[in-house]
């Protein structure tokens, strides 16, 4: 006989599932559901003052009263600004912002491939107050050429030495990403948005997602999770993409795996982008959720979160 205990909904729960009468994967959707990371950091937001962002954003200028507004909405404590190739002021409008809210905002910051070389430019990169980083958008031809006709090949080991890291947007490009990480081991890349190619939605943007995963043998890449709603193309949760996801967390692991939501492309409220991954994937742990939706990041950037 088993000893009496007090009927508690754990208890319960516990009782029905070993009598076969609820799913595991009910009981353990309302296990795991509400929990919420001490810290959330968001590896993927854009602020622009004009320009003509890219057709799938917001149109209109985005400041930083509004990410802050939406972060705080969405429970999200800090966030990575990341330079789009839009904004007439450069990186100098994400600077101010995280010069501003320093506790709450830091730059990747967008590097210019169309200039002439300059080592100093690289070397010099991460002395600016706010600026963790840089940010490489390699999605137009000019992108890809620079990435894969030898223009590259100065800036990589700079970066190297100078630890910077890397967030690199290359869908398409996954071999030339895998020669860096070889080359240059101790450079730190984030591969951006799932390294799919630009403009693309739905599974059909992972075709080639074997090649993305391969290069997870490589201990300096991570990858960004980011864009959910957006690639996924279908209603909260977002469930065509759950097997991509639990695909991403086997290859890399938590620790190199950042959540992300690039708010500017959502349909949908900021916040389901937060808890499509904290609600939504019981199979993940409580300690994966804090390393993937902000302590992983913050600590691959140099942006350490309190213990």
């Amino acid at each position: 006989m088993q000893p009496n205990r007090p009927w508690t909904r754990r208890n319960v729960l516990v009782s029905a599932l070993a009598a076969g009468a609820v799913p595991w994967s009910e009981t353990g959707a309302r296990a795991q559901s509400g929990r919420r990371p001490a810290h959330i950091v968001d590896s993927q937001t854009h602020i622009w003052s004009g320009g003509k962002p890219s057709p799938t954003h917001r149109q209109e200028p985005f400041s930083k009263e509004q990410l802050l507004q939406e972060m705080s909405a969405a429970g999200v404590e800090r966030a990575l600004i990341i330079t789009p190739s839009w904004n007439p002021d450069g990186n100098e409008l994400p600077l101010a912002a995280a010069r501003a809210v320093p506790d709450r905002l830091a730059v990747m910051g967008l590097f210019d491939t169309t200039k002439t070389p300059d080592p100093a430019v690289v070397e010099n990169w991460n002395k600016r107050q706010g600026m963790l980083g840089i940010r490489l958008f390699l999605g137009s031809p000019q992108g890809r050429a620079w990435m894969t006709d030898g223009s590259a090949d100065w800036f990589w080991p700079i970066a190297e030495r100078a630890d910077i890291p890397l967030m690199i947007f290359a869908g398409g490009m996954m071999p030339d990403l895998a020669r860096v990480a070889t080359q240059h081991s101790g450079l730190k890349v984030c591969i951006d948005s799932f390294g799919v190619r630009p403009g693309m939605t739905g599974l059909a943007s992972f075709a080639d997602f074997d090649a993305v995963l391969a290069l997870a043998k490589y201990p300096n890449v991570s990858i960004k999770a980011a864009s959910l709603p957006f690639l996924s193309a279908e209603a909260y949760p977002y469930r065509n993409l759950h097997p991509i996801l639990r695909r991403t967390y086997d290859a890399f692991g938590p620790e190199r795996m950042f959540w992300g939501s690039d708010v500017t492309l959502l349909k949908t409220p900021y916040k389901e982008c937060v808890t499509a991954f904290t609600d939504e994937l019981p199979w993940l742990s409580d300690h994966d959720l804090d390393l993937i939706m902000g302590r992983a990041v913050s600590n691959w950037a140099g942006w350490p979160l309190p213990a």
